[in-house]
């Protein structure tokens, strides 16, 4: 079954965002959703939020799903906002237990953060499947970029998140905390073990060079044939290296800080204090 997938390009945070929809029906699917924030202000915006639901209304849909890839480092999620707008469960994939039990040490989260995913409303595992209305997805566990990463397969479209990028920029950085470039290359393989013809969605785009339109639909076929990074057949060896010399130089995404605090708790912002304010901290020196 072929669905029907409107994408939402967040040019501040280089994010697409996905809206998959079941071809027969009415039922449909929204796929890493953003937040709008403000480093420097400390303020959020929902406009990137504001048009899926309006595209969803405006349709007349009904959302199912609120599906993360993983916990995204460079933008904040809208989850839980467009489920307060027009319904949907929260899901991600079971690994999140580990994400939060490293980054609640990170951020000195203390007890009272729970580190058993139950902020979310579905926590999946490799082989699961799910419905969208007569619309089938199942769930490949592909980490690497970080130990919770998921790749939604939706009838012919697989939604990679951050694992793979457009041919012509290659694949995800490993360097983060849990993350493995030699655990990110049997994942790759494992989707490029999809047929051919399967599209892919990309969950981020930064015009490579030479590229001047922002892009982020492929197929596994011209991943395998294309990507610079695991394409023509590249050895895991000549990946590993290739991918550990290029994280090596790196700069922290610039809102991981705010990102990571949010997306572990299912995209909802840390306790109020007593006096009813949010605050996000900042550790020194521990990223």
């Amino acid at each position: 079954m072929t669905p029907i997938v409107t994408a939402f390009f967040d040019e501040a945070t280089n994010t697409i965002s996905y809206v998959v929809q079941d071809p027969n029906g009415k039922s449909c699917a929204v796929i890493d959703s953003v937040l709008d924030f403000d480093y420097s202000s400390g303020r959020t915006d929902t406009k990137s939020a504001d048009d899926i639901i309006a595209y969803v209304q405006k349709n007349d849909l009904q959302v199912e799903w609120l599906l993360e890839s993983h916990v995204h480092a460079d933008h904040l999620s809208a989850a839980p906002y467009i489920q307060e707008k027009v319904g949907g469960k929260i899901g991600i994939g079971d690994r999140i237990k580990i994400v939060q039990d490293t980054f609640g040490k990170v951020f000195n989260e203390g007890t009272e953060f729970q580190r058993d995913g139950s902020q979310f409303d579905k926590l999946f595992v490799e082989g699961d499947s799910f419905m969208i209305g007569q619309l089938r997805g199942d769930v490949l566990h592909t980490p690497g970029h970080t130990p919770a990463c998921l790749t939604y397969v939706i009838g012919d479209a697989a939604f990679v998140g951050d694992t793979l990028f457009m041919p012509d920029f290659g694949t995800a950085r490993c360097d983060f905390p849990g993350g493995s470039s030699e655990v990110l290359y049997n994942s790759i393989q494992k989707i490029l073990a999809l047929p051919d013809e399967t599209r892919i969605f990309v969950g981020h785009d930064y015009k490579a060079p030479g590229r001047d339109e922002y892009a982020w639909e492929t197929t596994v076929g011209e991943q395998k044939a294309k990507n610079i990074h695991v394409g023509e057949g590249k050895s895991k060896d000549e990946f590993v290296e290739m991918r550990d010399t290029r994280d090596a130089t790196l700069a922290m995404p610039k809102l991981i800080i705010p990102s990571l605090q949010v997306n572990m708790r299912a995209g909802q912002m840390p306790e109020p204090d007593d006096q009813g304010d949010v605050f996000l901290k900042v550790p020194v020196n521990k990223l």
